[in-house]
């Protein structure tokens, strides 16, 4: 729980560092270049002779050269002053200037210029507007004076315009996407549909899956062992095929136990539907916190200090700002992590819940809630701890992927192999963390055990189901997979027929592919729910059995459909 409570803290505390040294003002209100705040009064900062002014009246950021845009750079290379009004109208000559600061008050030229002498200031060529100043108006909340026309912007946008309007394919892309736009939304929520449905029917349909291609197995394999035996009599291959015969016999009561646990599994989202919703909420916060961040990191951009030459200031992250800023990074994945660590945590709750209740009559009103609420009051820590891991796991692959990314085609191939090699070593091994640490949340559930003793005895169970968790991974991911490509098929289907009114493939094979990536993403997140259902599940009826055995005062809790499996 203190873990928890330290990472959220710092997180809060880097948000209000940003606050308190202005961070966040300055991002939103703006500022000039001489490090004055606009709308409010200024501290002096030492050795820039323009600062600490008072800019309450002179609320919007005025930029003497909007158009001078550093595309490289992502900003506009240009001096920017806090004026009270931006220009109305175009102003075509210093008389102009001079004009519209003796009417309005408004004086776009450096502090230190009277408005009534632009007209005859030698400076006016370098602290002045560049000529003619286009008509501008205030960006909504940020207070930035944006001029009118946006062909201002001509120089930024030159080279993604000719490449498009040269580009007769792209454009005709771009078109058909445009121009579909009503039908992919439509796809959309058909594939969401379909996602939906198809947690509740994959109980009905896995069986058939699963011998199916048991079946298709078997025969492959008798077709090879009797082609070996006419044309090849002495072969290791048709020793292997023995071997493969006699394993899918052996298998075959983990199969249907897989078959059973997918069964049950559809009874868990019709007795628990809004299991359904998680994926929602999921991505609901991850979006929320994911704005923040970027918030933060905007925040964070603009609390440095730096003063050039010319006496003008720049805001850049220098000395400990720079370590905040690799611990925001860090928290971007944490806090990701937990987020997930959550759901799975709440998810198991309310699957151990269901599994552990003999009467399901007498289930809890909102089981999605009460888990929820346990995992706020004692299963924070647990959850961070367990996300931690995975933050530890995953943040040397990330550094060790931007490695290889810098070093393409410049490391030798030692180099790269090896590179290669940690890479899918840190991949697999946070693969097998996150699997342990998904039954150690299920584990938590069960006993309210701490999260080291949990992953314990997860670990041990698995261990001693060993064939069993092979099976359920092998052939579950298998079934779950077809579904996937399933609802990507039927979304695909019913895509072409929709677009084929438009007869150039061009036209419709953009949205098409937007769709069926689409379908993908949903299926995956809706069919992953499904997943750490059927593992949460196993979980339960391998921890019934191993305490139960069914005698009076021992009964198991297990479904009937896992009893015909188990015996």
């Amino acid at each position: 729980m203190s873990l928890t409570f330290f990472s959220l803290s710092f997180q809060c505390g880097i948000c209000g560092f940003t606050i308190a040294t202005g961070g966040a003002a300055r991002l939103v209100f703006g500022y000039d270049s001489y490090g004055n705040t606009c709308g409010q009064r200024n501290e002096p900062i030492e050795g820039v002779r323009l600062s600490g002014l008072d800019h309450t009246d002179r609320k919007f950021v005025f930029f003497l050269d909007p158009c001078n845009i550093d595309i490289i750079q992502r900003k506009i290379k240009s001096m920017a002053l806090c004026v009270s009004q931006c220009p109305t109208e175009e102003l075509a000559t210093y008389y102009d200037l001079k004009k519209f600061a003796m009417i309005n008050g408004s004086e776009l030229c450096s502090y230190e210029l009277p408005g009534h002498k632009y007209p005859s200031l030698p400076e006016r060529f370098e602290k002045c507007p560049k000529l003619p100043v286009p008509q501008s108006k205030a960006l909504p909340v940020f207070n930035r004076c944006t001029p009118v026309d946006i062909s201002c912007y001509a120089k930024f946008a030159e080279a993604v315009v000719t490449f498009v309007s040269d580009n007769s394919m792209l454009n005709r892309l771009i078109a058909g996407v445009a121009a579909s736009k009503e039908i992919i939304v439509g796809l959309c929520l058909l594939a969401l549909v379909l996602s939906m449905i198809l947690m509740v029917i994959i109980r009905y349909i896995s069986a058939v899956l699963v011998w199916i291609l048991t079946g298709l197995v078997v025969l492959g394999s008798l077709g090879n062992w009797c082609f070996c035996c006419v044309m090849l009599p002495i072969s290791i291959f048709l020793l292997l095929q023995g071997i493969l015969l006699l394993l899918m016999l052996f298998m075959r009561k983990r199969v249907a136990l897989t078959i059973a646990l997918f069964h049950v599994a559809g009874k868990v989202f019709i007795h628990l539907p809004l299991l359904a919703l998680q994926p929602f909420c999921t991505f609901l916060a991850l979006s929320l916190f994911w704005v923040y961040w970027i918030m933060v990191l905007l925040f964070l951009g603009t609390s440095g200090e730096m003063k050039i030459p010319t006496g003008l200031v720049e805001f850049r992250l220098r000395g400990g700002l720079q370590y905040m800023t690799w611990y925001h990074a860090v928290g971007l994945i944490w806090i990701s992590e937990f987020i997930l660590a959550c759901q799975q945590m709440t998810v198991a709750g309310a699957v151990v819940t269901y599994y552990f209740t003999r009467d399901k009559n007498k289930l809890p009103v909102t089981p999605i809630l009460s888990s929820v609420l346990r995992l706020v009051r004692y299963h924070l820590g647990t959850v961070a701890k367990g996300s931690f891991i995975i933050t530890l796991v995953k943040i040397p692959r990330l550094i060790l992927m931007y490695i290889h990314n810098q070093l393409k085609g410049k490391e030798n191939a030692c180099a790269r192999c090896m590179l290669k090699a940690c890479i899918c070593c840190l991949w697999c091994l946070e693969k097998c963390l996150n699997y342990l640490n998904q039954n150690a949340y299920a584990a938590t559930a069960i006993n309210s055990t701490s999260f080291c003793t949990s992953a314990r005895d997860a670990f041990m169970i698995l261990v001693e189901n060993a064939l069993r968790v092979a099976t359920i991974n092998t052939v579950g991911d298998f079934i779950l997979f077809l579904g996937k490509i399933l609802i990507v098929a039927c979304t695909a289907i019913t895509g072409v027929l929709a677009l084929n009114y438009q007869r150039d493939y061009t036209e419709w094979v953009l949205p098409l592919i937007i769709v069926c990536l689409f379908a993908f993403l949903v299926a995956h997140c809706f069919l992953s729910i499904f997943e750490i259902v059927v593992d949460v599940l196993f979980l339960c009826f391998a921890i019934d059995t191993k305490y139960n055995n069914g005698t009076h005062g021992r009964e198991f809790y297990m479904d009937k459909a896992l009893m015909v499996s188990h015996r």
